[in-house]
């Protein structure tokens, strides 16, 4: 967890933006698989998270009132009968003091003090969601339809929350490079590890350990298939064969809730073909361009149009694309090859932020997203 001071200093920057009305941010609650004492593997919302660094319990709220300069946590203990079953636990007191909040009170209170708000006729701003728990929650406390709840989220909180998140400070890149570690050893081991014979799923279980070994757990849905071609196969059940090449997206999460996102393609018989290692060539050459268009002031489209001609060059020297490369990115025929955009944003969200709305991440009045094929997958488009 980072210093009290930062988030202090989040949510005293927050209201700054703000001005004026109320801040409801919703902690994500436990998701049970078949009863209620058996749930999912815990991961808090971010955005909560970032807030209060609070990332480890359930079913925990903060309201933030701007006007009259309080921040309130909504939070219960847990009881000795619960903690017969958890084991010890320290006093929810300790957690706020931590995050530097000094209200603390039942959940059960969070319902008045939001019926006050709505009564006062008070700007109640909250952010959308993906969770259906959450939506109903935030329903039945602000007494809007389920179905209307992401439409009327506050476009200000929105705004004022990319604008802050978008920026990482050094604790920030020290956590992302933390979950960067995770990978870098996972992969490591995979390049060591794979060999024909071996299944999918085989190879899953080495980055289980590995995210087990570091108290970790996947960023997003591991990946990891000789199907690469289908952009997001979650099939893990083919035994690999020697000249097959394998294609693994994975990421893991540091402790604050950072996320790492690395894919990489490997020969599974520990050597490229000729045709794999030149295909796989025009990919790195695209990587490298790209890294090398990449600084403040760049559009991120132009950035990821410099890869497509890249790939597109690549793809005409081996034969398999002909004609005019400037033309043909121009018209997205290279988008056959490379559907999908060069990159995104990282941070506590794997595409960080993408539930705010990526045209409201990745695009902003001076850059549109394009309604081409394969250009409209670009998630990230804005200047740099």
């Amino acid at each position: 967890m980072f210093e009290k001071k930062v988030f202090v200093n989040r949510r005293n920057e927050l209201k700054r933006t703000l001005k004026t009305g109320t801040i409801l941010i919703l902690g994500n609650d436990n998701s049970p698989i078949d009863c209620l004492a058996h749930s999912y593997k815990f991961r808090q919302d971010s955005i909560f998270s970032y807030y209060t660094g609070i990332n480890k319990t359930p079913s925990v709220s903060l309201l933030i009132d701007i006007d009259n300069n309080t921040e309130t946590l909504f939070a219960d203990d847990y009881s000795p009968e619960e903690q017969m079953w958890t084991g010890p636990l320290p006093p929810f007191s300790e957690k706020a003091e931590r995050a530097g909040l000094n209200d603390l009170r039942s959940i059960a209170e969070l319902k008045s003090a939001i019926d006050k708000i709505i009564h006062s006729k008070r700007e109640i701003h909250y952010a959308p969601t993906c969770k259906g728990e959450i939506k109903i929650k935030l329903s039945s406390l602000l007494e809007k339809p389920v179905g209307s709840i992401n439409n009327e989220a506050s476009q200000k909180l929105i705004v004022a929350l990319i604008a802050q998140r978008e920026f990482k400070s050094i604790e920030e890149i020290k956590s992302i490079e933390t979950a960067l570690d995770i990978s870098h050893e996972f992969y490591n081991t995979l390049f060591s590890t794979v060999k024909p014979g071996l299944t999918e799923n085989e190879l899953l279980g080495v980055l289980a350990s590995i995210l087990a070994a570091h108290d970790s757990a996947p960023s997003f849905p591991c990946i990891l298939t000789k199907d690469g071609h289908i952009l997001h196969n979650l099939k893990s059940d083919n035994t690999i064969k020697k000249d097959d090449l394998l294609l693994v997206d994975s990421g893991s999460l540091s402790k604050e809730g950072y996320c790492s996102d690395i894919t990489r393609t490997l020969p599974v018989s520990g050597r490229f073909t000729e045709k794999q290692k030149a295909v796989y060539n025009v990919v790195l050459n695209a990587q490298l361009k790209s890294i090398e268009c990449m600084k403040p002031g760049a559009l991120f489209r132009d950035v990821h149009l410099e890869a497509c001609r890249v790939i597109a060059e690549g793809l005409k020297d081996l034969g398999i694309m002909k004609g005019c490369v400037k033309t043909a990115v121009e018209k997205g025929a290279h988008a056959l090859f490379m559907p999908h955009g060069l990159g995104h944003m990282m941070g506590m969200d794997v595409h960080d932020m993408e539930v705010l709305g990526e045209d409201n991440v990745g695009y902003d009045s001076e850059i549109k997203r394009s309604e081409q094929f394969g250009l409209s997958a670009l998630r990230l488009g804005k200047r740099l």
